[in-house]
C-alpha cells in the first residue's frame, strides 16, 4: 500500500508535468540522448555489484538469525531480531542527512562499507540470544548509510538518460542478491550451523570493502571545476 500511494503521488508530482512539458530539456534530452545511451562509466558495474553483496549480506544474516535461534530453542525470536535490525537501519539512514556537506559520496562509500566489515565480523562468533540480537542491531546501523551513499554515486554519476535503467538495476540487485545468497547460506546453515552463513555476510562486507577501494568513480555531473571568468578590463 505505500509503495502503490507513494509511488503514484511521486509519478503524479507537479515537478514531472514541469519537466516534462519544458521545450528547451526536450530539445536537449533529443541532442543528447544517443550519445548519453552510448555507454556507462565503468564505476557504475561496481555499484551494481555492490548493491547485489549487500543483498547477499541480507540474505546470509537472514539464514544465520534463522538457523542460530532455532537452535537456541526460540525460532520465534529470527523476526524480532531481523525486525530491530531493520530499526536500527532505518534510523541510521535518517541521521545520514545530518553528515555535513563536505565529506563526499566516495568518502562515504568507503566509510559505510568499513563499517560493515568490522561490524558484521563478530556475528561469525555469537552463540546466543543477547549476542546476536546486539551484533545484528549494531549491524544495521551501516546498511542503511551504505545504500544511500550508492544510490547518490549512481545518481551522480551515470547519463540522466539511463538513470531510471541504473536505479531499476540496484533495486532487482538487491533482490536477486539476498534471494540468491540466502538460498546458499540456509544450506550452509543446515550443514554446518549458523556460523557458515555469518561468514557469508561478512565475505559478502569484506567484498563491499574492497570495491569502495579500489574503484574510482568520476567526478559527479555539474561538479566539475570551472575556470575562473576574468573580470573585463577597464
Amino acid at each position: 500500500m505505500l509503495l502503490a500511494g507513494c509511488g503514484t503521488a511521486f509519478a503524479l508530482h507537479p515537478t514531472a508535468r514541469a519537466s516534462a512539458t519544458d521545450p528547451g530539456a526536450v530539445s536537449k534530452a533529443t541532442r543528447t540522448s544517443a550519445a548519453e545511451r552510448s555507454r556507462l562509466p565503468a564505476a557504475t558495474y561496481a555499484l551494481r555489484a555492490t548493491m547485489v553483496l549487500q543483498g547477499a549480506m541480507f540474505g546470509a544474516s537472514q539464514a544465520g538469525i534463522t538457523a542460530l535461534t532455532e537452535r537456541l530453542g526460540t525460532p520465534g525470536q529470527a523476526g524480532l531480531v531481523y525486525a530491530a535490525m531493520g530499526v536500527t537501519s532505518a534510523l541510521a539512514g535518517f541521521a545520514t542527512a545530518a553528515v555535513p556537506a563536505r565529506i563526499g559520496l566516495t568518502a562515504r562509500w568507503r566509510a559505510s562499507t568499513a563499517a560493515l566489515v568490522v561490524l558484521a565480523a563478530p556475528l561469525v562468533l555469537v552463540d546466543g540470544l543477547g549476542g546476536l540480537y546486539a551484533g545484528v542491531v549494531v549491524l544495521g546501523v551501516a546498511y542503511a548509510p551504505h545504500l544511500i551513499t550508492v544510490f547518490g554515486l549512481t545518481e551522480r554519476t551515470v547519463p540522466p538518460a539511463r538513470l531510471a535503467e541504473s536505479m531499476a538495476f540496484l533495486t532487482s540487485g538487491i533482490v536477486g542478491g539476498q534471494a540468491l545468497a540466502l538460498a546458499v547460506s540456509a544450506r550452509l546453515a543446515d550443514t554446518h550451523g549458523a556460523p557458515a552463513a555469518f561468514t557469508v555476510a561478512a565475505g559478502a562486507a569484506v567484498a563491499c570493502a574492497v570495491l569502495s577501494w579500489t574503484v574510482r568513480v568520476p567526478a559527479a555531473r555539474g561538479q566539475e571545476v570551472r575556470p575562473a571568468v576574468s573580470a573585463p578590463s577597464a
